[in-house]
């Protein structure tokens, strides 16, 4: 098993600053998996978007921008968000299932925008005729660890499906728009073959319009949180894209310009969620037992939603050398709220081997960069969201989001 991300000793100086649960992200290595992302191949021009769903805190945002990177949003609300952490319009492009009503104002801005449905293109052009816009299609076909990580394929809602052509071509026409790019997104995934699949049959999109210049292929790139998972080598699944997008060059004169959308890729072991053991019990020899943490899915709903699995550490002043299954449980009132799932199986019970705990030992969980902080059950049993600090380069420790008041929580109600 890899080492965790931070040890005791860091463990106790972070719990003494924000208390816990805390999320805790890694710099050195924020910056490291944006270096790595801008170096897949792209013969003729790359933009690297951070799918900010993953991970939206404006640190992060600032952090990644500083680093060249541009922006995916997924909401209206996502790219005002981005405008209020200073980010420049022009770097931001909307793929949203929800079309904003405000979607004028913010393409007057910079921004652009990309149809993900004929209803979706009809509006657009109604409000701004005759303007240059993207297309999301559904190249048919779909990649992920589970239903509800795949968003490609005809079980998918993603994306303006790829038999649709001439419908698109004919909204187009109408309102005299400029497609100017091609957008597909397959889901999560590790094998080269189904992304250079996908890139084949996307390619045949930006064959049908000839205006289109940027060729974007979302994100999706699994990484490693737990043995036995794959991460996406980039290169890999890079090379033969590229190879795609030559190929295409020498067809039609046409050099189409790369996009990737990149989440879980840029921020997943970057982060980890640093939690305390505040109880231990069991249910008889026939049973099991039981550690329960201060945190949950008010912080990490993806075992829960996904099975998704996530490797837990024990942090102890005095090492245990003794491990015991056990079932690693949150604070929730709620029996879904289970950390150690079968994979794939959020029903399902998984005990993990760990050192004999005691209370009041930290427990780390790993991989929790992407899709934990922004995506959790929140506020369930009425529990603060937790706060987020950032492991500078220099060894400081900067708090980057504040922990959530109870004031702050009812502040809505009536």
């Amino acid at each position: 098993m890899r080492d965790p991300m931070i040890n005791y000793q860091t463990a106790t100086r972070i719990a003494a600053s924000t208390g816990t649960p805390v999320f805790v992200y890694d710099e050195a290595q924020l910056k490291a998996q944006a270096e790595a992302a801008l170096t897949i191949p792209a013969p003729f021009g790359l933009t690297v978007r951070y799918a900010m769903k993953a991970a939206p805190t404006r640190a992060i945002l600032r952090l990644f921008s500083d680093k060249g990177l541009h922006f995916d949003a997924s909401s209206g609300y996502e790219a005002e968000r981005l405008l209020a952490a200073g980010i420049d319009a022009s770097k931001i492009s909307l793929s949203t299932q929800e079309l904003p009503v405000n979607f004028v104002e913010l393409v007057q801005q910079g921004m652009s925008v990309n149809a993900c449905s004929l209803n979706q293109l009809e509006t657009y052009g109604k409000a701004l005729p005759g303007t240059q816009v993207g297309l999301r299609f559904n190249p048919g076909l779909g990649s992920g660890g589970t239903n509800r990580t795949n968003v490609g394929g005809p079980a998918s809602s993603f994306g303006i499906w790829n038999a649709k052509v001439e419908e698109v071509r004919a909204i187009l026409e109408k309102f005299s728009l400029c497609a100017f790019r091609i957008h597909t997104h397959i889901g999560s995934g590790s094998d080269p073959e189904v992304w250079k699949r996908a890139a084949s049959l996307s390619l045949r999109m930006a064959e049908a319009y000839e205006t289109v210049t940027h060729f974007n292929l979302g994100g999706g790139f699994k990484v490693a949180r737990v043995e036995g998972e794959n991460s996406t080598d980039l290169q890999a699944c890079g090379a033969p894209v590229a190879q795609l997008l030559e190929d295409f060059a020498e067809r039609t004169g046409r050099k189409l310009h790369f996009e990737i959308e990149p989440g879980t890729f840029l921020i997943a072991n970057a982060g980890a969620l640093l939690t305390r053991v505040q109880d231990i019990v069991d249910t008889g020899e026939e049973g099991y037992s039981f550690l329960k943490i201060d945190a949950g899915m008010t912080e990490i709903l993806r075992p829960s939603l996904y099975g998704a699995q996530h490797p837990i550490e024990l942090l102890q002043a005095k090492p245990g050398t003794v491990r015991r299954p056990v079932i690693v449980v949150g604070h929730c009132c709620e029996s879904g709220d289970i950390l150690t799932p079968a994979p794939g199986d959020p029903e399902a019970l998984s005990a993990r081997d760990l050192p004999d705990a005691r209370i009041g030992d930290f427990a780390l969980i790993g991989g929790a960069g992407a899709y934990c902080s922004a995506m959790s059950a929140k506020n369930y049993n009425s529990f603060p969201e937790a706060p987020e600090i950032l492991l500078c380069t220099d060894g400081s420790i900067k708090v980057i989001r504040k922990r959530q008041t109870l004031e702050q929580i009812l502040v809505n109600e009536a």
